[in-house]
């Protein structure tokens, strides 16, 4: 008999949730209710959030990671146990942080070859503060839509329009949460998303049944987004429209503006439709750029570094900063390639250090089971899947997780309230997949705000699909609005 052998394994497709029968649901919420008072404490009382320095939500993190381990010590569970579960998580975030590095990477380069320079000029001149915010709801949806990535998304035209924004006078918090709520609608109904995809399997239903069902609240939600959008751009002090041919003529003394810039986008855009690996896509977005920076950009590579050569390696590896003779164009034209970066992937894998030994102590489980015991009417089974969905991206701190735990923890019950397996996979999407964003140490909060150059904080408000998505969800769970029942129920 093994040591651990209390403990049961739910299997999944792609996670293991393990059970721990031992631990009680009072002892699975002490590292939560430990974690969020000192992120709390830190946010809100701590001036300027230098507990620990730079890296105190990082280390707010470890501390909960061992809170949660000294509880599964004492109920009985194995180091090795945790850390299985803690590499488990570190290997599925490989990836996403590979795409970090390159991001910044992109960042830096399409900056030195004009390609964002370019994009911000030509930007200036078709968008307008009265229209600008709907717009980027809309483009960045029809991107997400197109691509199946919120992400990718972000590290494109999201990019281009918080410069395109920030350059207007728009606040980049209106602007980031534009963006984000156009993407993640455009990530929830393409059939090529990741998410898309796997809520259907964990409820046990089919992708385009899945996403017609999810249309019915998920639509309301993004017309009222664009309703909120356009009103706020009517009220927006206009002013920066004035410096806009100020800002035009300092872009085109400073670089060579060129429509040939676009093909670079273009190019890394098309790559990802044609189904090509976001991580060799986004390499290719690099290597054209240093070919771009060659070909258009010589002077500013010469006034960079003493070579061109080290000026693109200093773009992609540490800070750029391109001086022009307006000073609200020289905080937009800064990167800080992949050591940019850095500060958003040590908070991943501290987040993934803490949700892997949460789930290897069997917390999460535990505290999903305990939602679950009080759905007792059809109302309180959704209630308990979007709280359930939401405390995982809290607790958790990834996405996926807070669709595949509820999913397979709720899946069942659905059943025997005769609902249809599709009410379940629409709720995993309207409050696991949106509301990841919205939490700074969760790996899409980490990374939306670390590609976009703007906080969680100062975007929160603003991201209005994604906070408004679970209480349209609830509204119609209430009203018994388009609740689709089992045929033999």
């Amino acid at each position: 008999m093994q040591e651990n052998d209390h403990l049961s394994d739910i299997k999944t497709e792609n996670q293991t949730i393990i059970d721990n029968k031992e631990l009680s649901f009072f002892e699975a919420l002490i590292p939560v209710v430990i974690l969020i008072s000192l992120l709390a404490i830190n946010i809100f009382i701590i001036e300027d959030q230098e507990w620990f320095g730079a890296y105190t939500n990082q280390i707010i993190l470890i501390i909960g990671g061992g809170i949660a381990a000294a509880v599964g010590l004492f109920n009985k569970v194995t180091f090795p146990t945790m850390l299985k579960e803690v590499w488990e998580n570190l290997k599925s975030v490989f990836v996403p942080i590979m795409i970090l590095f390159l991001v910044g990477a992109l960042a830096g380069t399409w900056l030195v070859s004009g390609v964002i320079p370019a994009m911000v000029y030509y930007g200036l001149q078709v968008l307008s503060p009265e229209i600008f915010l709907p717009a980027s709801v809309i483009i960045a949806a029809i991107i997400s839509i197109a691509t199946g990535s919120s992400w990718t998304t972000s590290a494109t035209v999201g990019i281009a329009l918080v410069g395109i924004g920030t350059a207007l006078g728009i606040h980049p918090g209106m602007i980031a949460g534009a963006v984000i709520s156009g993407a993640y609608f455009g990530d929830k109904m393409s059939p090529l998303s990741d998410t898309t995809n796997l809520a259907p399997a964990m409820a046990g239903t089919d992708l385009f049944t899945h996403i017609k069902y999810m249309s019915i609240t998920t639509v309301p939600t993004i017309i009222i987004t664009l309703v909120v959008f356009a009103v706020i751009s009517l009220n927006i002090d206009t002013s920066g429209t004035a410096d806009v041919s100020n800002l035009l003529s300092s872009i085109d003394d400073t670089f060579h503006i060129s429509p040939w810039l676009f093909a670079v986008p273009v190019a890394v855009v098309a790559l990802i439709l044609l189904k090509t690996k976001p991580l060799l896509a986004l390499v290719s977005g690099i290597v054209l750029a240093i070919i771009f920076a060659f070909l258009f950009q010589g002077a500013i590579l010469d006034s960079l570094a003493d070579s061109r050569v080290s000026a693109i390696v200093r773009s992609i590896f540490t800070d750029t900063a391109i001086v022009t003779d307006n000073e609200k164009l020289n905080d937009l034209f800064s990167a800080g390639g992949m050591e940019g970066m850095l500060w958003t992937i040590f908070l991943i894998i501290c987040a993934m250090v803490f949700g892997g030994i949460m789930d290897g102590i069997g917390a999460l489980a535990r505290i999903t089971k305990a939602l679950l015991s009080v759905a007792t009417s059809v109302f309180g089974l959704f209630a308990s899947t979007v709280a359930s969905c939401i405390g995982l991206n809290i607790v958790a701190s990834d996405q996926y997780l807070a669709i595949v735990i509820p999913g397979k923890m709720f899946k069942q019950a659905y059943e025997d309230k005769g609902l249809a397996p599709q009410n379940l996979s629409r709720t995993l999407e309207d409050s696991g997949t949106v509301t990841s964003v919205l939490i700074p140490w969760n790996t899409c909060g980490a990374y939306q705000s670390g590609v976009l150059g703007v906080g969680v904080g100062e975007y929160i408000f603003y991201a209005v699909f994604n906070w408004l998505s679970p209480f349209t969800t609830l509204l119609f769970a209430a009203l018994n609005l388009k609740i689709k029942m089992l045929k033999n129920k």
